[in-house]
Parts: C-alpha cells; sequence; structure tokens
C-alpha cells in the first residue's frame, strides 16, 4: 500500500511543505506583536487628542472666526449680513487716536503693575526660602490675594482711593499733602489700578519664585559661603541666576496679563469704567474692544482688536525668546 509521506534515508519521516493558506495566514504571536507595535505608536495620540479636539473647538476656531470678521463690516447679532471690507477695519484702527491712546494705557499699566510685582515676588519669596518661623502659614497666607475675587478687591480699594473719604488720601494728608484725584487723574488713577494688579498677583508670583528656589542645589550656598558670600551676594549671584528661566517664564506671563487688563479698570471706574474714565484716562485695549464691538455694536472693529492684541503678543513673545536665546550664548549655554 503506498503512503504519502516518504522516509529519507535516515529513516525519519519526511517534512510536509506548507500549503498556500498556511503561508497567508500569520502566526498569533506575529499578530499580537504588530497589535503591540500598534498600540504603542498609536496610544500617545489617542490619549491626548481629547485636548486637540477642545483647543479646535474653543481655541483655533473662534480664533479664526475672529480673523474672517475682522475683515468684514458687520453688528453684534447680525453676522449673517457680513460686508467684505478686506483690511479696511486694521486702517481705520492705526488711524484711530482711541485705539493709540488705549494702546499707551495698557503699555503703563502693565509696567507699572508688572515691574513692581515681580520685583516684590523675588523678595517675598527669598524670605519665604529662608528659616521662618510659620513658614507653611505665610506660604498660604500669601496666595489669598488670588484667591480673593477681582470684584471684591477693586470695591475695597475704590473706597481706599476714595478721593474725598478715601483712606490714602487721609493718610497723605496727615503729611501735608493734599487730596489726590485717584478717579479723574490719569497717572494717579493708573497707580491705582497698577496697586489692586500688583496686591492680587505678588503673591503668585511669589510662590512660583519659591518653587524654583528650592530645586537650587544647597552646594552653590555652601561653596558661595565658604568663598564669603553674604546673603545678599547669594542671591544676587547664585538664586537669581539659577531659576532665570523661571524669572523669565513670569514676565510672560505676566506681560500677557497686562495686555489683556478688563476687569479692574472696569469695575474701579464703576459707571465710565467700560470707556475707562471719563477721559478715558485708563482705557485698556480689552476695554476698547469690549466697548467697540458689545456698546457701539461694531463687531468688525472689535474683531480687528483683537487680532492686534494677539500679534502684540506675538511680538513681545519672539523678543523675549530672543532675549532669553542671546543671553543662553552669552553665558555660553
Amino acid at each position: 500500500m503506498a503512503t504519502s509521506v516518504k522516509a529519507d534515508s535516515g529513516g525519519s519521516p519526511a517534512s510536509v511543505p506548507p500549503s498556500p493558506a498556511q503561508h497567508r495566514r500569520p502566526s498569533p504571536s506575529s499578530l499580537r506583536s504588530k497589535i503591540y507595535h500598534w498600540d504603542l505608536k498609536a496610544s500617545p495620540y489617542a490619549f491626548i487628542a481629547p485636548f486637540f479636539l477642545c483647543f479646535a473647538a474653543f481655541g483655533l476656531f473662534p480664533l479664526i472666526y475672529t480673523g474672517w470678521l475682522s475683515l468684514h463690516k458687520v453688528q453684534l447679532g447680525a453676522e449673517g449680513q457680513a460686508q467684505w471690507v478686506g483690511f479696511e477695519n486694521y486702517a481705520k484702527l492705526m488711524g484711530s487716536e482711541f485705539f493709540w491712546h488705549a494702546l499707551v494705557n495698557t503699555f503703563t499699566i502693565g509696567v507699572i503693575s508688572t515691574v513692581p510685582q515681580l520685583l516684590m515676588a523675588l523678595g517675598l519669596a527669598h524670605l519665604l526660602n529662608s528659616k521662618l518661623r510659620g513658614r507653611a502659614f505665610l506660604r498660604i497666607a500669601v496666595l489669598t490675594p488670588y484667591a480673593t475675587s477681582i470684584a471684591a478687591a477693586t470695591l475695597v480699594f475704590a473706597a481706599l482711593f476714595q478721593t474725598d473719604y478715601g483712606l490714602i488720601n487721609s493718610l497723605l494728608d496727615v503729611f501735608g499733602i493734599g487730596p489726590v484725584q485717584w478717579e479723574t487723574s490719569k497717572w494717579p488713577a493708573q497707580i491705582a489700578i497698577s496697586t489692586i494688579v500688583t496686591w492680587r498677583w505678588t503673591g503668585y508670583n511669589a510662590l512660583i519664585y519659591l518653587a524654583a528656589m528650592q530645586a537650587v542645589p544647597n552646594d552653590l550656598y555652601e561653596a558661595a559661603a565658604l568663598d564669603g558670600a553674604s546673603r545678599w551676594r547669594q542671591f544676587i549671584s547664585v538664586t537669581i541666576p539659577s531659576i532665570r528661566p523661571t524669572i523669565l517664564f513670569t514676565i510672560i506671563v505676566s506681560t500677557i496679563g497686562a495686555t489683556q487688563l478688563f476687569g479692574e479698570p472696569m469695575l474701579y471706574g464703576g459707571n465710565v469704567g467700560i470707556s475707562g474714565g471719563s477721559g478715558g484716562q485708563y482705557q485698556t485695549l480689552s476695554l476698547l474692544l469690549y466697548q467697540t464691538g458689545w456698546t457701539n455694536n461694531n463687531l468688525g472693529r472689535a474683531s480687528a482688536i483683537a487680532w492686534v492684541m494677539l500679534l502684540i503678543l506675538l511680538l513681545i513673545g519672539a523678543i523675549q525668546v530672543i532675549t532669553a536665546r542671546v543671553n543662553r550664548k552669552k553665558l555660553g549655554g
């Protein structure tokens, strides 16, 4: 009787060649390996996809839609009747004295609120980083202004800076200084608003600096102490260079916040807060945007202001990044 399996010369049966179907079917181990590699590559994108979907829906789309509106003549509530005008809104904006006035106010309020705020935060963080009694309580206490609502803080400061019965003018009167027009004069009003911003954000920035200071190796301070450096010299020569990236981060964030300043001047002005005071003495770009879009119903012009604010922020960010790179090259980093 003939058989389909032939024995070789050694007596063992010869191997049967695999069929074509067996060639096409992957082995279980190979399929599992492919799924593993696919999962390894695709899982990170799947995990971060919700962020990008939310960003596209609530960040990218409004940005593009605002840019589209800025090229049209359109009123609030009548977006379907938009009329194409090209860059006319931007041209009118560049020729508007109100825009340049608001831009200058935004810059001055930003400078006189951001610079003292960050300097005070550095000093406060340095004190909190030293050996003090009740450090945990003090670290929580400095964050209290940040947790306070803008409306409550602004109402309190508006009462303090009230011209006729405010506490600030009463204290100045003790030293023979006449009443200061904290609401109607340009610089006093901007100083009062900057005081609110500084009070609210100093503790927040101090805690950021404190976290960065605690990451500085103690070896650097010990070496500086052995060289005879005082605590002030250690702060200038060790602490500040070590936390320079954190300082740059807070400068960028504070600059963005100053450019978008809205709540404090609006609430401080009361009935004339939308226009930035009776003479626009503290009208910022955000207030001008709100007044143009929601009071004057000129949504196209307001969109153009929003895009100009975005371009200003991008320009400031680019300057700061270039400055940081130049400093790193100078230091050999």
